[in-house]
């Protein structure tokens, strides 16, 4: 009897262990489950600081840091936001596991709202301007940076977890040379690539018939009648609505590369063609203008004349515009100018504006440096020739007339 007790109680407190056993290995297990794919992963460790990889779009900023490191320091994807938003849902990233080692992605456009919404910060920095930019003596920068932060789930007084933190950054330049801009056929159609740390994606160029800039451009074959106005539309999309667009120059060169040391400028600052008008610079995020076809000198013989149209363009802090644009106060006086946060040139490629020798309506014929003189029927040459002829007879007539005069007053006196 006494051997049938002793083993009953035995046996009661063996299934006591057991489940005290499983109930821990349970908790262990919901506090920290170690997923599959992180079991055999080279990143199935402690957190380290190149656990994060930022991707510095166009339009949007994008984050991926390898999430088994968070399950090894007992957090999960649900613990993870950033700058410590954890009421709001958008603020938290997704668990990949398609990828190798797996990722926790974060992805925000770069617009005021969702910047600030995760409590991002945004600062405008001021730097010398470089390379293509060195005449510029203040240039800005966007800087968007910000801070993954886990959340401890404990509910005691202490822990022992350790604090997680990502911190990124992205430094983005205002300012770009929209070059290799050859305007063609149909109009202007930007074809953009994205580049890490560039808003360049968010600019695109249009150009339309009318100043209402709704009729698209329609260029045939064989090219437009000179002095054809045509309205230009530089636009920015997707940005945010601290930064407005700001054209500093615009030129034309019969080649597609900007850098050419043959060009003929549209405007720069105050100083403008005589057919040029700015209609907007500087005051939203459409900056317009427009100017009048012309041929260039060198395609004379040409009948057709292709030009590409190039932009140096930026994008400048709503609140500091209005400093950053020339002061045409002064007639032919520009300050050096400053440019808000500029890097390295940007190109934005299109197709080409080509006009004939066709002068618009009785219109003469425009002609400006590079530009070419005004078509009439006849060569230079033959015009030259003409010319002579005109002052040889009106020579002859007016010795005919002093010899007339002269026979005529001498007969008196010989009588």
């Amino acid at each position: 009897m006494c051997r049938t007790r002793s083993t009953k109680r035995s046996t009661l407190r063996t299934m006591r262990l057991v489940i005290l056993l499983c109930l821990l290995v349970l908790i262990v297990r919901t506090e920290a489950q170690i997923p599959d794919p992180c079991i055999t992963s080279d990143t199935n460790r402690a957190p380290e600081n190149s656990d994060i990889f930022v991707t510095c779009g166009s339009d949007h900023m994008d984050l991926a840091i390898y999430i088994c490191p968070m399950y090894q320091a007992l957090y999960n994807e649900s613990l993870m936001a950033l700058n410590s938003q954890y009421d709001t849902p958008e603020c938290y990233g997704t668990a990949d596991w398609t990828v190798d080692p797996p990722v926790l992605r974060f992805s925000f456009p770069l617009n005021t709202s969702a910047v600030s919404s995760c409590g991002n910060n945004m600062k405008i920095t001021n730097e010398l301007g470089t390379g293509a930019f060195a005449d510029f003596s203040n240039v800005q920068f966007a800087n968007i940076s910000g801070i993954v932060t886990s959340r401890d789930p404990s509910l005691g007084m202490i822990t022992y977890r350790p604090q997680i933190l990502y911190k990124f950054s992205c430094l983005y330049p205002m300012q770009y040379l929209l070059n290799n801009t050859q305007l063609a056929v149909s109009g202007v159609n930007l074809a953009i690539n994205d580049n890490n740390g560039s808003f360049i994606s968010t600019l695109g160029m249009k150009l339309f018939e009318d100043e209402n800039q709704q009729t698209p451009l329609s260029v045939p074959a064989s090219g437009l009648n000179l002095k054809t106005k045509i309205y230009v539309s530089v636009k920015a999309t997707n940005l945010t609505e601290r930064f407005n667009v700001l054209l500093d120059r615009c030129y034309a060169t019969t080649i597609p590369f900007p850098m050419s040391n043959r060009s003929y400028d549209l405007f720069v600052g105050c100083n403008r063609d005589e057919q040029t008008q700015v209609i907007l610079n500087g005051v939203s995020q459409i900056a317009s203008f427009s100017f009048e076809a012309f041929r260039f000198v060198e395609h004379r013989n040409l009948t057709v004349s292709t030009f590409y149209v190039h932009c140096v363009t930026r994008l400048c802090d709503v609140s500091s515009c209005v400093a950053l644009k020339p002061d045409c106060s002064q007639s032919g006086k520009r300050r050096k100018r400053e440019a808000e946060d500029v890097s390295d040139s940007t190109t934005v490629s299109s197709t080409a504006i080509r006009v004939g020798k066709i002068s618009n309506g009785d219109a003469q014929t425009f002609s400006a440096s590079y530009g070419t003189s005004p078509e009439s029927g006849y060569s230079s040459p033959v015009v030259a020739v003409i010319v002579c002829i005109v002052i040889l007879s009106i020579l002859f007539v007016a010795m005919a007339a002093y010899f007339m005069f002269y026979i005529r007053r001498r007969k008196p006196i010989i009588q």
